[in-house]
């Protein structure tokens, strides 16, 4: 009787104007070659963020679709929701 874990990023999707790369990774517990159980993970890579910790793949993708560009766009929403977000918030507490 052999167990193995085998962990795979089984799905790479590309998603959004402004290219977001969601991975999904795969885990697995074999016992002789047959599964025992799985489970998932999920994580998110936004255009501007620090990849340098994500597999090969991923890091390549990221230098394709994270062009100057596409970061600026980006990083220009979410400049534009921090100054949204304490308008919103002191409404709420009305």
């Amino acid at each position: 009787m052999a167990l193995e874990k085998v962990v795979t990023e089984d799905k790479i999707e590309i998603v959004g104007i402004h290219k977001a790369i969601q991975i999904r990774t795969c885990t697995q517990v074999l016992e002789d070659g047959v599964e025992l159980s799985s489970g998932f993970h999920r994580h998110v890579v936004t255009a501007g963020q620090d990849y340098s910790g994500e597999s090969a793949e991923v890091q390549a993708l990221c230098a394709v679709v994270h062009t100057p560009a596409v970061v600026a766009a980006y990083l220009a929403t979410q400049v534009v929701a921090e100054e949204v977000a304490p308008e919103v918030t002191e409404e709420q507490g009305e």
